[in-house]
């Protein structure tokens, strides 16, 4: 426990210290922020304590060594009807007795984009230059072209565990962001790290972006994404045929979001994750949970042999005028003998 107390001082010392030197850059990576995977959505997101899956690469890439098979995850979401498309791909691969290799994908985008600035006509039917295109009288349908804006985020995931108790693993992700003619790029990593404090009690520790990570546009401007620190617990309590999973995460920022954020207190601000399962035979398990931004979402999932469908409601109040959202995960797992983690 005394080595865990250290290494949690030790990240937070390096988040500090990195967000003072890059302070002012706020919301660059909301698109990373959104998360992934059914069943951790459906916990509101506080999901870095009881990450065990191939989602664990986003969460918390320590969870990844809890893996004893290979497996795939998928995830799909769409936003203000259809014309928003949110989407997740990641494959796990358990190596030797105690590592993990993992590989994921997030892009968030919309597609088809019509761009009319090429396209418009005055009165008499002349082609306007694009400085001009405000004054236009009419478009130019076959001068219309259409793009995508999109942002890529591609984690590479590695995971080792350590001891019967103690995890950690880390990813070397690679943002790519596109916006017709615009693009940037940026190389980041995160680490992280899981405890079994007592035989049912679970403590999860993240640093996203631990070094900072730049994104550069080839127009010049530089974005920074600065560090996020995630902190979490999750107790396991079996009750006959039934576990019950209440879980809890903390995210800890350093941009100066103020009342943006649930709490804060100068530059540092807090944004608080809120979840229960009710699992039954590991068959099937029903969900709720409270989100950083707000919504309340619901959950359920089926367990079925190398094939997990995990389905989330994040309803959010009618104030903020985001409009419902429904969320459906697949895991496929080679749960064969052939693909089985090698044994001691």
């Amino acid at each position: 426990m005394k080595t865990l107390s250290r290494s949690v001082f030790g990240f937070w010392f390096l988040v500090f210290s990195l967000s003072n030197c890059f302070a002012g850059a706020k919301y660059v990576g909301e698109f990373i922020a959104i998360g992934v995977g059914g069943r951790a959505l459906g916990l509101g997101g506080a999901y870095v304590a009881l990450a065990n899956d191939a989602t664990s690469a986003y969460w918390n890439p320590a969870g990844l060594s809890k893996l004893q098979y290979p497996q795939i995850s998928l995830m799909h979401d769409e936003r203000f009807a259809g014309l928003v498309n949110y989407d997740f791909a990641a494959i796990a691969l358990p190596f030797g007795e105690r590592t993990t290799f993992g590989v994921s994908a997030i892009r968030l985008g919309v597609d088809n984009i019509p761009n009319t600035q090429f396209a418009g006509l005055d009165a008499n039917g002349n082609l306007l230059p694009p400085d001009q295109v405000q004054n236009f009288s009419r478009i130019d349908p076959s001068r219309v072209t259409y793009f995508n804006a999109a942002d890529w985020a591609f984690y590479f995931s590695y995971a080792k565990q350590q001891s019967e108790d103690f995890s950690y693993g880390a990813n070397l992700k690679i943002i790519r962001r596109d916006q017709d003619e615009g693009f940037a790029t940026g190389i980041g990593f995160d680490a992280g790290a899981q405890y079994r404090a007592t035989e049912n009690f679970f403590l999860g520790m993240t640093v996203q972006d631990i070094t900072t990570t730049l994104i550069a546009w080839n127009t010049g401007r530089n974005e920074f994404l600065t560090p996020t620190l995630k902190l979490g617990g999750a107790y396991i309590q079996p009750i006959g045929d039934f576990r019950l999973i209440p879980t809890f995460d903390t995210d800890i920022r350093f941009e100066g979001r103020e009342y943006a954020a649930q709490a804060h207190l100068g530059p540092a601000s807090l944004d608080f994750h809120l979840g229960g399962e009710i699992q039954y035979q590991h068959f099937a398990a029903l969900r709720v949970g409270y989100s950083d931004i707000g919504s309340l979402n619901f959950g359920a999932g089926i367990h079925l042999p190398k094939l997990d469908i995990d389905y989330t409601f994040a309803k959010f109040d009618a104030e903020n005028q985001l409009g419902n959202t429904h969320r459906v995960s697949l895991a496929f797992t080679l749960e064969a003998e052939q693909f089985k983690r090698a044994s001691e």
